[in-house]
């Protein structure tokens, strides 16, 4: 399922016109991700929990040349996923 076909389950599900559900989705979207650039996590309960993982800066090698060459420290979002979504799966 692509975002597209997203839009067009929540239109149908919720009786909204495509434009609504379009912007209804985009909004989901913007509100998560702008929590998550704050630094906040995002809990849906039943669903699962969207938040930052911070990595360290490490030292990798350059798989072409062999030398050792520095990754940069950076900001993850990860995902997991809640007792509800994990049993609809199973």
């Amino acid at each position: 399922m692509n975002k597209n076909d997203l839009i067009g389950a929540v239109a149908d599900a919720s009786g909204l016109t495509r434009s609504d559900a379009t912007k209804a989705v985009e909004g989901v979207f913007d509100s998560i991700t702008k929590a998550l650039s704050k630094g906040d996590e995002v809990r849906l309960v039943g669903f699962g929990t969207f938040s930052v993982a911070k990595r360290k800066a490490s030292t990798g090698r350059n798989p072409r040349t062999g030398e050792p060459m520095t990754i940069k420290a950076s900001a993850q979002p990860k995902f997991k996923a809640g007792k509800g979504l994990k049993d609809a799966v199973n």
